[in-house]
C-alpha cells in the first residue's frame, strides 16, 4: 500500500505537467520522439536536493545526464565512462558540466569513513567510499587544520572535490581523444550551493588551451 501511495501523487503530477505542456505547445512531445542532439552531459551527484534539469531549468533534451554518490570520476567506472563516450562520439555534445554540491553526503562519509562500519564491509559501498577518501587523502590535513566552522571547512574541501574530479575527467581517455581530434569542447566543474540555490563554476578547461599543452608536450 505504501508503495501505491508513492507512485501515484508522481503519476498525477506528470499528467499536470505533460497537460500544461501541451497547452502552451501542442508539439512540445512531437519533437522529441525523432531522436536527441544535447548540447551538454551533466555529471552530477545522486542527491536528490540537485537535479540536474530543474535547477537549470533545462527542457527535455537539453541535458544528457549521468548521476553517482559524489559525483566521481573514475576510469574503471563502465557505467560513467560508457555515457561519456556516447555522449562525446554519438551525441557529439559540445560541452560537459561537472557539478558537485555543498553539504555532500558522500563527501562527509568519506571523511568519517575509518571510524565507520562501512569500512570494514565489502560492498558496492564501501569500495566507492574507499575511492573517494582516497582522492581526498592529499586535502584531508587542509581540512582537518582549516579554521572556520564546520559547514565552512566541509565547503572548502568540496570545491577541492570537484577539482580533483575534473581533473581525473579531462584526463579520461574519451575526453583527451576529443580534444587531439580538435573538436570543440569545453568542460566545466562547478558546485551547487543548496542554501542560496546557485551555481558557481570552480574551473573550465576548453579545446584551444589542451591543444596548447598537447603542442608544448609533443
Amino acid at each position: 500500500m505504501h508503495a501505491v501511495t508513492i507512485l501515484k501523487p508522481l503519476i498525477a503530477r506528470n499528467r499536470s505537467w505533460a497537460l500544461q505542456q501541451r497547452q502552451r505547445n501542442p508539439h512540445y512531445f512531437r519533437k522529441h520522439v525523432a531522436g536527441q542532439q544535447p548540447q551538454a552531459l551533466w555529471i552530477g551527484c545522486s542527491d536528490s536536493r540537485v537535479p540536474a534539469e530543474v535547477l537549470t531549468g533545462a527542457h527535455p533534451g537539453e541535458l544528457f545526464v549521468h548521476r553517482n554518490i559524489a559525483n566521481m570520476v573514475l576510469e574503471d567506472d563502465d557505467s560513467l565512462m560508457s555515457v561519456l563516450q556516447y555522449a562525446l562520439e554519438y551525441l557529439q555534445v559540445s560541452a560537459i558540466v561537472l557539478c558537485g554540491h555543498y553539504g555532500c553526503g558522500g563527501v562527509q562519509a568519506a571523511v568519517a569513513l575509518p571510524a565507520m562500519s562501512l569500512a570494514q564491509e565489502d560492498s558496492a559501498l564501501a569500495r566507492r567510499m574507499a575511492h573517494l577518501r582516497h582522492s581526498l587523502e592529499h586535502n584531508l590535513l587542509d581540512y582537518q587544520q582549516a579554521e572556520g566552522n564546520d559547514a565552512a571547512r566541509l565547503n572548502r574541501l568540496i570545491d577541492a572535490h570537484v577539482v580533483t574530479q575534473f581533473t581525473h575527467l579531462i584526463s579520461s581517455e574519451p575526453v583527451r581523444r576529443r580534444w587531439e581530434q580538435g573538436k570543440v569542447l569545453d568542460v566545466f566543474g562547478c558546485v551547487y550551493d543548496l542554501q542560496e540555490g546557485h551555481l558557481k563554476e570552480l574551473v573550465h578547461q576548453n579545446a584551444a588551451e589542451v591543444g596548447h599543452e598537447l603542442q608544448h608536450s609533443a
